[in-house]
């Protein structure tokens, strides 16, 4: 499984890391410049902050796609892009004051609108639901159009990462896998991807930076370390262990094994070794 270091630090995208990044589409906008990345990264749309502060998207599917193939011709390294998907959280259809179905619908005619308005950008679909059975009609939905998702290389799945139980999740994502699809999942909880990391292709989390907000900074310049680059690649490093280690004790025969949590109290800004080593590789390149 490909995972995506989820950050709202677009200068990071230059950085030779070795990891993937996932950057929204909110941090990217704005910048009259776009920095040149030397790695792979994906592009999130920010629906569920546009929805939840405005109820609607502002940006029209034109707008969004020109958007979008800026950051792909200045950028570079574009491997797949969010589509203005409409998460159906309760909270955020008491904003939009629509109905799951509806968000569902507008979900997938976004896509279409999308792929329709520049077909060489690598728009992905996204499913929206509640339960397994919302899924599976939002899938459908895809296929009564036309789009083939268990051809296509990924098919996101949304409205995940705020559910507390892990177990309800799972049971949504092998239902999914059994349609032959390759999942991407959206922010979905490390304490869930133990469970079900085998039925996803890719995955991302900017948890790092949430619990770095609780940690004080290294240096006078940081006053948390919810902007730390070290941080955010220990995290990085300790997360992927922590799901070897589950992974490899279920291969083992001994059930699933429930990861550490990657996000240790106390834990000061120090990557681990990869971290260190890339750091250092960086910082001698800029001096020469």
């Amino acid at each position: 499984m490909k995972f995506y270091l989820g950050t709202h630090q677009p200068t990071w995208l230059p950085r030779d890391l070795g990891i993937p990044l996932l950057v929204s589409h909110r941090r990217l906008a704005p910048r009259r410049t776009l920095p040149r990345a030397t790695g792979e990264w994906a592009l999130d749309s920010g629906g569920f902050t546009e929805l939840s502060l405005h109820g609607r998207w502002r940006t029209d599917a034109r707008t969004y796609a020109a958007a979008v193939r800026r950051y792909a011709e200045e950028i570079g390294h574009l491997v797949w892009a969010a589509p203005q998907d409409w998460m159906v959280e309760a909270h955020v259809r008491a904003r939009t004051g629509a109905s799951l179905r509806t968000h569902q619908r507008r979900t997938v005619r976004n896509y279409l609108q999308l792929r329709d308005i520049d077909p060489e950008l690598p728009f992905i679909p996204v499913l929206q639901g509640d339960s397994a059975a919302d899924y599976h009609w939002c899938a459908d939905l895809y296929e009564r159009h036309g789009v083939a998702l268990s051809r296509l290389p990924l098919v996101g799945v949304r409205s995940v990462c705020r559910r507390q139980h892990s177990a309800h999740v799972e049971r949504i994502m092998r239902s999914l896998h059994t349609r032959g699809l390759r999942l991407h999942g959206f922010g979905v909880k490390v304490t869930g991807l133990a469970r079900y990391a085998d039925t996803l292709a890719s995955s991302d989390s900017a948890a790092w930076s949430y619990s770095g907000r609780y940690q004080p900074g290294c240096t006078p310049s940081h006053r948390t370390e919810s902007n730390c680059l070290r941080y955010a690649l220990d995290w990085h490093t300790r997360l992927r262990d922590s799901l070897t280690i589950a992974r490899n004790s279920t291969r083992a025969g001994g059930g699933r094994t429930r990861p550490s949590s990657p996000m240790r109290p106390g834990v000061p800004c120090r990557a681990g070794q990869r971290g260190r080593t890339r750091i250092a590789r960086e910082e001698a390149h800029r001096a020469r």
